[in-house]
Order: structure tokens, then sequence, then C-alpha cells
């Protein structure tokens, strides 16, 4: 099996670095930079192989991210991006794509990404304030509790089946844009993530530059004891602007 270079990131840096987390795939390799340019590829011996999304492998990739992140900006590269040599990576990553990485390093320096998911935690109650708050549906369901024909009473509520399932939707973006609102000013960026579920009314990135990162936790614990009953907050980072950049490497 041929053996390559497995790599995590782009960094500036002029100095050899060497990081404490394990490359991934078990071996311990050693995590080390390669460097051109002013730029350095965070890489480890790797052999050249489909690593599959695996929680293992997912985790070496990410623990790597993490510790290089406490000392440097980086861009992360896409999992399993692997070499087949280290002159591959001096040419064709950090020699001929060095004017884009120094420009997306300048941008992300200083800033890190923060998550936030919300999610209800009544949905009995979400859907009595929809019923309350819809005449049509509120209509609907007193010609089904006097229909005496079944067929029209199922058909009856297939309608009303529909009907919620619009206005919660509508109720969710109404909620998630006011969520959204209360914290995109404290933000460079954000990314609104896709949202499982009928509990899940937000799932968003946001790219904050680390002298603002304490008011933004502020204001998130202000939300969450504000709206304590209604909706929890799941709050999580300083990680890598995964949801920002994205280094692709093709060979």
């Amino acid at each position: 099996m041929n053996e390559g270079k497995y790599i995590y990131a782009i960094i500036e840096a002029c100095e050899p670095q060497e990081f404490a987390s394990p490359g991934i795939g078990g071996r311990g390799d050693k995590v080390y930079t390669m460097h051109q340019n002013g730029l350095a590829a965070v890489v480890s011996s790797s052999p050249v192989v489909q690593y599959p999304f695996r929680r293992d492998n997912m985790m070496a990739h990410q623990h790597v991210l993490e510790e290089v992140m406490k000392k440097f900006t980086l861009l992360p590269v896409r999992y399993c991006t692997i070499a087949e040599d280290e002159e591959k990576i001096k040419e064709k990553v950090l020699q001929a794509r060095a004017g884009e990485f120094k420009d997306l390093l300048e941008k992300m320096k200083g800033k890190v990404e923060l998550g936030v998911r919300a999610f209800w935690t009544n949905t009995e109650g979400i859907f009595g304030e929809i019923i309350s708050e819809n005449e049509e549906i509120s209509e609907l369901k007193k010609k089904i509790a006097e229909e005496k024909s079944e067929q029209k009473a199922y058909a009856g509520k297939i309608k009303i089946g529909g009907l919620v399932q619009h206005a919660l939707e509508e109720k969710k973006k109404k909620e998630a844009q006011a969520l959204l609102d209360s914290l995109r000013g404290l933000a460079q960026d954000l990314r609104e993530n896709h949202i499982l579920g009928d509990r899940n009314i937000l799932n968003a990135s946001f790219l904050v530059t680390k002298g603002k990162q304490e008011e933004f936790d502020q204001k998130i614990n202000h939300i969450q004891q504000e709206f304590a009953e209604r909706t929890r907050l799941d709050y999580f980072g300083p990680i890598p602007p995964y949801n920002f950049v994205e280094v692709v490497i093709s060979w």
C-alpha cells in the first residue's frame, strides 16, 4: 500500500511546527507542518486510502484542527485529502494557490465559528397555538366533530394535517428569523444549516471576531433565560470555520 501525506489544514507559518494530537488512522503518526512561500500544510503520514466516515476517523481529523487553531488561524482542508508525496503538496497546494490561501487566511484572522441550535421544548403547546391562531383549522375541526360521513371526516383530517404542517413551518421561520436578527449584529457572517424534526427551529453557524465572543456568549445566555420555557439553545464552539471556508484540493 502506498504511503502518502494526509492534509488537515493550511496555516501561515515559517517555522516548523509539531502537534501533540496523533494523526488519523490509529497508528499514532506525528502531525507536523510542511512549508512553502510563508504558508504551511498541517500533515501526517498516512496510507493512500479512502477513510470511511466513521466517528474515530472524524474525531481524529477534528482533534488535530482544534489543537492547531489554538495557535494559528487555519483553513480546514476537506476530510480525507491525501497527497501521494510532499512535492505535490508544495507545488500544487502551497505554491500554486499561495495568493488564494493568504487572502483567505487574512479574511479568517482573529475569527472563530460558533454554532447555535434552537429547539422548541413543548411541541404540544406549539400545535395548540397553531390551532388557536388559525381560524380555518379551528373551523375544520368543528366540522369534522359534527361530520357523520367517515370518508368526509377523514378527508377533513388530511386537510387539517397539511394546514398544520404549513403553519408549523411558517412559525419556525418566524421564530428562527427573530433569533438570527438578535445575533447577526455580533457576527461577521452567518450560515443557516439544515434543520431536523418538528422541534428544531434553527441550526446556524456564526463567524465571530474573538473580541466579540464574550458579548456573543452573553447574548446567548440572555436569550436562553428569556425564552427558557419555550426554547432550548444548544451552543457550541469555538470551532474551526468549517461552514465559512473549506479547502478542496484536486490532484
